[in-house]
């Protein structure tokens, strides 16, 4: 029995290509490399949600160790001050505050600086 996929097919390539939309040249146009690079981009997506996340910590890192070394004492010293202290930010508040509050974080330094 012969099974014509004239209906199934034109959907199947339909979604694939309106993903690829955006890609330059054939990869947009011709189904079998926009599924080829659809693939490859959809593992690309996936890897980099994940190091967004690696790369957002470390600039919070950065910009709370350089509010720090202000005031003459290193990142994991501040951090472990702030434990010590049971003050419980996290760093993306902590570099905001460094960043577009230096009173705040002036006073929040004055406050654990008993514990280093």
């Amino acid at each position: 029995m012969r099974v014509k996929t004239g209906v199934v097919r034109r959907r199947r390539h339909k979604k694939i290509l309106k993903l690829a939309r955006g890609f330059y040249s054939g990869r947009r146009k011709h189904f079998r490399k926009a599924k080829e690079q659809l693939e490859r981009s959809l593992c690309y997506a996936f890897r980099d949600r994940k190091q967004k996340k690696r790369e957002f910590r470390s600039l919070w890192i950065v910009r709370i160790n350089a509010a720090c070394r202000m005031h003459n004492t290193s990142y994991s010293r501040f951090m472990h001050a702030l434990k010590s202290a049971n003050i419980e930010l996290d760093r993306k508040i902590l570099a905001d505050m460094a960043m577009n509050d230096a009173p705040a974080f002036d006073a929040l330094f004055e406050q654990v600086k008993t514990h280093l």
